[in-house]
């Protein structure tokens, strides 16, 4: 699979709602490093898409995630579902359209984070790669209640697949060169002390 390239990409955060991302495995980590994500997105204007399972049920997306989210001033779209994967909406492919004007889904290159890795995460990623997306997954902003559920999640859409990487590759991929002229704001987002479990 190619580097990533800011240009064709767009991050995908799945329902790090309420009550279910403090059950699963490493919530602190998650979710300090998809806020990374999302501001690296807005460093690089990479479009965002946020959804939510069922949030009468599950509650909002957590709070300060969701905040940084509002903050964002690069085009960001959300997305309130009731099926488990993105892709059984029929409003998400329309979402990515629009994030990328132009670009069929053969040309876009969709980083996940989310949860739970063996439900909706897993069934949205298997969708996107069946519909020709190439898929980035970062494992440090993707997670489920217990480790093994996670593991195996990873490794079956993998298998199919999928590129599996971290945040830190995402952020030195899209700038590509120390020259960017995001690149002093990447390196100072990211020594703001590593995400901790």
């Amino acid at each position: 699979m190619p580097l990533l390239d800011s240009s064709r990409s767009i991050l995908v955060v799945i329902d790090l709602q309420g009550k279910l991302v403090q059950m699963v495995h490493r919530p602190v980590q998650v979710l300090e490093t998809t806020r990374r994500l999302m501001k690296l997105a807005e460093l690089f204007a990479v479009p965002v898409v946020l959804s939510e399972q069922y949030p009468k049920g599950l509650g909002s997306t957590e709070t300060s995630l969701r905040a940084v989210y509002d903050s964002l001033s690069t085009p960001k779209y959300f997305l309130e579902k009731t099926a488990f994967g993105c892709c059984g909406d029929s409003g998400f492919k329309p979402l990515l359209q629009k994030a990328r004007p132009g670009l069929q889904p053969e040309q876009r290159q969709i980083v996940i984070a989310g949860i739970e890795a063996h439900v909706c995460v897993m069934q949205t990623v298997m969708e996107l790669l069946d519909s020709d997306h190439e898929v980035q997954l970062c494992w440090d902003a993707v997670s489920g209640r217990g480790e093994e559920y996670r593991r195996h999640a990873l490794d079956r859409m993998a298998a199919a697949g999928a590129s599996i990487t971290n945040h830190e590759s995402v952020a030195f991929e899209w700038a590509r060169d120390k020259n960017h002229s995001a690149f002093k704001a990447l390196s100072a987002l990211l020594k703001e002390g590593q995400p901790q479990a």
